[in-house]
C-alpha cells in the first residue's frame, strides 16, 4: 500500500463533528481491512446492494468513476469475494477513488498493485455466482450505519467516515 499525505484526516474530521447528533456525520465500525495501492481516499458515494453476486459491481466499476467511491452492501457475507484483481484494475483504470465492500475480496497481490483504495471485511478465494441480481443507488446499511447515494466517504488508516456533504 502506498503512503501519501492525504488532504484530510478522519481523526480531525471526527474531532470537528463529534457532537453532531443530526446523523449527517457517521463513523463506520472498525472492522474493515485495507487493500489496494492507495492508503487514503475520499469521494462522493455510489451504492450497490448485492448478495454473493458481483454482476452489478463489475458494471459499476467498468463505468467512469469520476473520483467517486463505490460502497457495496454485500450483506456482510464471508462466503464469496465481490471484488478481485480484475475489478480492482477496472476501478483504477476508470478513475474510481475507492471501493468499500461490506463483504469479502480476493487476489490480494493484484488488489494491492492497483492505484485504488479498497476496504473490505476479509479475504476469501471463492468468486461469486453471476445472477445479475441487486440494486444500485439505494440507501444501504453498512455494518449498522446508513449510507446514502451522494454522501461523501473519507477513508484513511484510522478509519472510515461518511458525511451528508463534502467536508474537505
Amino acid at each position: 500500500m502506498t503512503v501519501s499525505a492525504p488532504a484530510f484526516s478522519t481523526c480531525d474530521l471526527c474531532d470537528l463533528h463529534k457532537n453532531d447528533g443530526s446523523g449527517r456525520f457517521r463513523v463506520l465500525p472498525p472492522v474493515f481491512q485495507p487493500f489496494g495501492g492507495v492508503a487514503a481516499f475520499a469521494g462522493p458515494v455510489v451504492t450497490l446492494k448485492v448478495f454473493e453476486d458481483n454482476t452489478l459491481v463489475k458494471q459499476a466499476l467498468d463505468e467512469p468513476g469520476l473520483g467517486r467511491v463505490l460502497v457495496v452492501d454485500g450483506g456482510g457475507s464471508l462466503r464469496r469475494a465481490l471484488v478481485g484483481g480484475n475489478l480492482a484494475k477496472s476501478a483504477a483504470l476508470n478513475g474510481w477513488a475507492g471501493v468499500v465492500v461490506d463483504g469479502c475480496v480476493r487476489d490480494v497481490a493484484e488488489l494491492n498493485a492497483e492505484s485504488v483504495g479498497i476496504r473490505a471485511l476479509a479475504l476469501i478465494p471463492l468468486p461469486t455466482e453471476k445472477r445479475n441480481e441487486g440494486q444500485r443507488d439505494v440507501p444501504v446499511q453498512i455494518q449498522g450505519v446508513w449510507v446514502q447515494p451522494g454522501d461523501w466517504l473519507y477513508a484513511d488508516a484510522d478509519g472510515i467516515v461518511v458525511a451528508h456533504q463534502a467536508l474537505v
